[in-house]
Order: structure tokens, then C-alpha cells, then sequence
């Protein structure tokens, strides 16, 4: 299990794959788990090990590896068919080719058919790993035809080692609330520790203080949210349109990753925030209750001490079981954010409403 040394936690994971490397790989493997805790780099460890340890995997120029990204919001049948042509090419330098096919929940149902073919009878020499955030998109003929490796979200201690180590300038309260807001996603804790998305989460629980303070606009509330998720979203395309610079692909294909990027990175910005705002209500039950330890914004425990009071106590319970039904709704459907986030806030301030005051 050394080889996965590099890669936290993931037992279970990690004692799968060493028995695959010490008995003989299956032809199919399926790594599915929340984003951000571990899939990908360990898929591209396993893919190293498969192909005896070679560094070029890591830099994805092996000549006997492959991979597969989704291009625009889906994985298309083009990229599917390209791939299946590659397939049946023999290894060029090791014994085996490892094909990675990373946001295999992305492929739409013609893509998916058509690799459900070399699935079925794959060369002898080939192993395809698919790399999913989730498998419900997948249809059951693929899951069934690959082995299973589930991952988890990780600690809180894991979250917080890898915090410490990246802003070691950070207190220990400061570490323990990233590690607690990133929920167990070393993506997140990422990208909390960057001074923007610092700024977006002051604005975020500024905004979920306002809430129950005596002037209150539901859409303005909204709107910064959004604005929050938008911000990140235009990060996001920046960051891919540097990544992509100097590869080899089509205007059209470009425009599609950069826009996939800054729309994912937009709905997750929205879900993230959405969470944290749930667990600052959350927190005002627990600093009523005088329960300090359990709080996720341990770095504010003096302003939820102090809005934390007995007769929030029951507003607080129904606004976090408000927000959690409202990212329950954004993760399943395709919603209008603006209308329905003012809605949420609106039934906020309802939840509050017997106890509002000035600050």
C-alpha cells in the first residue's frame, strides 16, 4: 500500500487496489465518491503502478496511457469512439494500457452505450478506470461490469493536516473551521484558504447574520450569494483557460471546457455556500446550548456566543433545516437561483421573526 502513501486516508480504497496490484488488475474499476477527496490522484497512482511506476504518468505522457475528460458538460460519443480506437492498439512500452476517464458520470447515454461495448469485451491488455462524483447517472449495464471502489469524505483531522501544512500562519481555531466548512473535501479546503473565497465567506455570514437583525432585504441577500458564486465561477474560467493554452484542441472544443468550468465552479460555489450557511444555524443552536466544541466556525465562537441566544434557539433549528431542504432542491433540480434563494431568505426571516433586533 505504499505506493499510496501520497493519498489520504481512503482505506478501503487503497487495500482494493494494492490487492488488484498484487494479484492482476480487473479490466474495469469504477472510483466513485464525493469530488475533491482523493479520486483522481489516486487513479493516477494506480495508473502509475499499472505501468511500473512511471513518472511520465503523472505528467500524462505515457504512451501507454489515456485520458479521458469530459469536453463542455458531457462526455460525448466522439470521445467515446476516439477512445475505442485507441483501445484496440497493443501497449507501445509496458505490459498493459490504462485508460482514465475521469467525470464518467458526465457521459451522456450514446457515449455510454458505446463504451458499455469495450466494457463487455475488452482487450486482454487494457484496464479502464472510470472516475465518477456520483453513479446514479451511470446506467446499472456499466456499474455492473466494473469493480467498485468507493471513497469517502475524509476527516476533519485529515482536512485540518493538509490546511496546516499549506498556511502554516493560520491559528489552530482558524485551521479547525476550514477543515470543518471544507466537509471532509480537500477541493474546498483549497480553495477556502484563497483571500478571495476568504472574502466571499465573510460576506456570506455577514449575510446570514442579517438575517436576523432588524433590517433585512431578502433580495439583496440573494444577490450576494450570487455574486459570490459568479466570482468564483469567472476564477474558474480563468484558471481553465490557462490549463488548456497550448493543447490541442478545436476553438469550439476550448469554449466548451472553459464554460463547463465556470458553470460547475458557479453551481458548486452555490452549494458550498448554501452548506456553510446551514451550518452557521446550526452553530447558533449549539452556542445556545453552550456546546463550543461541536461548532464548525470555531474561529467565530464570540459572535455565535453572542447571537446564540435561548430565543433564536428554535429560529435557528427551523433556518437550518430551511437551507438544507433548499440545497437538497438546487442538488437534485434545475432551479432559477435568484427566485429561489429570495424565497429561502424570505422564510428566514420568518423563522426569526419573533426575535429580531439591531446589531
Amino acid at each position: 500500500m505504499a505506493s499510496f502513501d501520497s493519498v489520504p486516508e481512503q482505506g478501503e480504497a487503497k487495500r482494493l487496489l494494492a490487492a488488484a496490484l498484487a494479484d492482476g488488475p480487473a479490466h474495469a474499476y469504477l472510483f466513485h465518491g464525493p469530488a475533491g477527496v482523493g479520486k483522481r490522484a489516486t487513479a493516477v497512482v494506480f495508473a502509475s503502478e499499472l505501468l511500473g511506476g512511471d513518472p511520465r504518468v503523472g505528467r500524462r505522457s505515457h504512451p501507454d496511457l489515456y485520458v479521458l475528460e469530459p469536453l463542455g458538460d458531457q462526455i460525448r460519443i466522439d470521445a467515446v469512439r476516439e477512445m475505442r480506437r485507441d483501445l484496440h492498439m497493443r501497449p507501445f512500452e509496458a505490459d498493459r494500457r490504462v485508460y482514465l476517464v475521469f467525470g464518467a458520470h458526465l457521459l451522456n447515454e450514446e457515449a455510454a452505450d458505446a463504451l458499455l461495448k469495450d466494457l463487455e469485451e475488452p482487450p486482454e491488455y487494457a484496464v479502464i478506470v472510470l472516475v465518477a462524483d456520483e453513479v446514479g447517472p451511470l446506467p446499472e449495464t456499466i456499474r455492473s461490469r466494473c469493480q467498485a471502489v468507493p471513497f469517502r469524505r475524509l476527516s476533519e483531522r485529515a482536512v485540518r493536516a493538509e490546511v496546516q501544512a499549506r498556511a502554516p500562519e493560520l491559528t489552530e481555531e482558524q485551521a479547525t473551521a476550514i477543515a470543518r466548512v471544507a466537509s471532509g473535501r480537500l477541493d474546498r479546503a483549497e480553495r477556502l484558504l484563497d483571500p478571495a473565497a476568504a472574502e466571499r465567506r465573510v460576506a456570506l455570514l455577514e449575510t446570514a447574520r442579517s438575517v436576523y437583525a432588524e433590517t433585512f432585504d431578502p433580495a439583496a441577500a440573494a444577490a450576494r450569494l450570487l455574486d459570490g458564486a459568479r466570482k468564483r465561477g469567472a476564477e474558474a474560467k480563468e484558471q481553465e483557460e490557462a490549463a488548456i493554452e497550448g493543447l490541442d484542441l478545436t476553438a469550439r472544443e476550448a469554449e466548451q471546457r472553459v464554460r463547463r468550468a465556470g458553470r460547475g465552479a458557479e453551481r458548486e460555489e452555490l452549494l458550498a455556500s448554501l452548506e456553510e450557511l446551514a451550518s452557521w444555524y446550526r452553530d447558533l443552536v449549539a452556542a445556545a446550548a453552550g456546546a463550543d466544541k461541536a461548532l464548525v466556525h470555531v474561529d467565530l465562537a464570540e459572535a455565535l456566543r453572542e447571537d446564540g441566544t435561548l430565543e433564536r434557539l428554535e429560529g435557528a433549528e427551523r433556518a437550518a433545516e430551511l437551507v438544507r431542504e433548499a440545497w437538497r432542491s438546487f442538488e437534485e433540480f434545475q432551479l432559477s437561483a435568484g427566485v429561489a434563494l429570495e424565497a429561502l431568505f424570505v422564510e428566514l426571516r420568518r423563522a426569526f421573526s419573533g426575535v429580531l433586533v439591531s446589531r
